[in-house]
């Protein structure tokens, strides 16, 4: 297609698509622009990384800082996500001679991106494409966006990481997105399997919150509320069959296959529950296996 053709697309997007390989989309700690890949590779990568491209040299490009940033995410955000990934650093361009690079720490001697480590390098894109998505106004979302999807959020991240992660894109549905996840990861459907539970069981905003020791602030009790009246789904491809099974319910005594241990996620945690359970027993009966 023509670039005039691929610019109108453009313009009416609906979707907004983070893809599972966004570590691809840095090149020596700087966004990859659409022209830089290969014409074989994956189009949502190209328009990912384009999209980051133009975000921090346009709509950030007066700006040194990118993380922490004040009116950028909730402060409780921020707060928690210097915790579990960027520890004492923050996120900035710095240039060295004519070339712009993202780079982490507040010093004179700043990490480059070949020393971040693999959760860093994981999220960065993944927080850029989020500050995209929650414009700084009053204005809650980008208007022609309705879906985000987000493929695998918790790749090379701490559990406490995915923890921030998970309630940023509870702010995304409560911002007014439709939102759709794949996982690999039982700590997602955790959290949606507690979230459903407290909802249909009378659970406070405050109980929600503390699934994710967050901050009790009204801001995030706010949040949670909004969310807890959202409706959520669970869906499980089969292999085998080649259909998609919906396991919302996410019932461990499930006679559906796939339900039961959660689409596989749960199965080692059940084996494991199983050996240890007999093990103990045993024991106590004078007994070994």
């Amino acid at each position: 297609p023509s670039h005039t053709g691929w610019k109108a697309r453009r313009q009416v997007e609906s979707l907004f698509y983070i893809p599972a390989q966004r570590v691809l989309t840095l090149r020596d700690g700087w966004p990859r622009p659409f022209t830089d890949y290969k014409p074989g590779d994956p189009f949502a990568v190209r328009e990912f990384s384009e999209k980051l491209r133009v975000l921090v040299e346009k709509e950030f490009g007066a700006r040194a800082s990118l993380f922490p940033q004040k009116g950028r995410l909730k402060q409780e955000f921020r707060d928690m996500l210097q915790k579990s990934v960027f520890a004492k650093f923050g996120l900035r361009i710095d240039k060295v001679h004519s070339q712009k690079r993202l780079v982490l720490g507040a010093g004179d001697q700043p990490l480059p991106y070949m020393v971040w480590s693999a959760g860093q390098r994981e999220f960065v894109p993944l927080l850029l494409g989020l500050y995209w998505l929650m414009p700084p106004t009053k204005v809650p979302k980008r208007g022609e966006i309705e879906w985000v999807v987000l493929e695998e959020l918790e790749m090379g991240l701490h559990p406490r990481a995915i923890d921030v992660l998970l309630l940023m894109t509870l702010e995304l549905v409560a911002r007014g997105y439709r939102v759709c996840l794949s996982t690999h990861s039982a700590q997602v459907l955790e959290a949606v399997w507690a979230l459903r539970h407290l909802k249909e069981n009378g659970g406070s905003a405050r109980a929600l919150l503390a699934v994710f020791d967050a901050p009790q602030t009204q801001t995030m009790i706010k949040l949670a509320q909004t969310v807890m009246a959202k409706n959520l789904a669970v869906y499980y491809f089969d292999p085998a069959s080649g259909r998609t099974k919906d396991i919302s319910e996410l019932d461990p005594d499930s006679e559906e296959a796939g339900e039961d241990g959660w689409g596989g996620l749960t199965e080692f945690s059940g084996r494991a529950n199983a050996a240890v359970a007999r093990a103990v027993a045993n024991a106590r009966r004078g007994k070994t296996e």
